[in-house]
């Protein structure tokens, strides 16, 4: 059993780090902007913004992964952007 101090300490000596890329953040910007311009509220829009960025990226991964067809990436591509829109 590992405690929780042993487990960062373990991370720490690889030099493990979480890092967002640049253009993500930038995206989910984008899209929690649009929201709030919208007139909703900043906590609904950052919800909003998670959502589409998380349900996109899972889409494209599965897509990559060969788990979904090329048109099913699109229906499911279109149907986010609808969702966001309404």
């Amino acid at each position: 059993m590992v405690t929780l101090r042993e487990a960062v300490q373990q991370l720490r000596e690889h030099d493990l780090a979480c890092t967002v890329s640049a253009e993500l953040v930038e995206q989910k910007v984008t899209v929690f902007s649009d929201c709030v311009e919208r007139g909703f509220t900043p906590l609904r829009s950052e919800i909003m913004a998670a959502f589409y960025i998380a349900s996109r990226d899972a889409t494209t991964e599965a897509f990559d992964r060969g788990l979904i067809s090329a048109g099913e990436l699109e229906t499911q591509q279109a149907a986010l952007v609808r969702q966001l829109l309404s």
